[in-house]
């Protein structure tokens, strides 16, 4: 059975994220330029890149390789596409975190956005665990209201996420992340037009 996430076209993905109401295309651009910039390692994985939103925060002097993972084929194809300046050290590979098994090659920083809540978490463990990263820094959305999906005139293309969306909250990501050996780093909110909030938590290889 194919990924739900194949079926979303990237042009309205980008335009429901970066709708008025919405603001995550753009909330997610600047946190990115955060987990970068405190994070000066040589080599990057970036799990759920898409169109490759806040690559352009990336020094090519001082990134050896940035790993750019998406279920989608298409999403990998733009974000290659849209940052020619990463080329040669910018390698997309396709990959359903929630597949066994899934190869993943090791990265000092992983960056995971807006995705832990369509993988879960033993499927999140484990691709940290694959990886080794020494940070792992995560974005995830908590929600005000009962609808997880904020509302645009795009929202009817994430209908069929329901089917691997997990709930997800700060508190179970730490416990997560703690029995595979991490402890929380930083803690950082970020408010949303519509009352929710994106929450940015890093954590440290104890």
């Amino acid at each position: 059975m194919k990924n739900p996430w194949e079926e979303i076209p990237l042009e309205d993905y980008e335009n429901h994220m970066k709708w008025d109401s919405v603001l995550q295309l753009q909330s997610l651009n600047e946190m990115m330029k955060g987990q970068f910039q405190d994070y000066p390692f040589s080599s990057i994985m970036i799990l759920g890149i898409a169109g490759g939103n806040g690559l352009e925060h990336i020094r090519k002097d001082q990134v050896e390789t940035v790993y750019g993972v998406d279920v989608n084929a298409a999403y990998l194809k733009a974000a290659a596409a849209r940052h020619p300046e990463l080329e040669g050290i910018l390698e997309c590979i396709r990959a359903d975190l929630t597949e066994e098994p899934c190869h993943l090659p090791e990265a000092e920083l992983l960056v995971a956005d807006l995705l832990i809540e369509y993988v879960g978490l033993a499927c999140f463990q484990r691709a940290v665990e694959r990886t080794g990263p020494e940070v792992a820094s995560c974005v995830i959305q908590v929600n005000s209201e009962r609808c997880w999906v904020s509302d645009s005139p795009y929202s009817h293309v994430f209908d069929g996420l329901g089917k691997v969306h997990h709930h997800l909250d700060g508190e179970g990501l730490e416990k997560a992340m703690r029995a595979i050996g991490y402890r929380v780093a930083k803690s950082l909110e970020h408010g949303l037009p519509n009352g929710k909030k994106l929450l940015r938590m890093d954590f440290q290889w104890a």
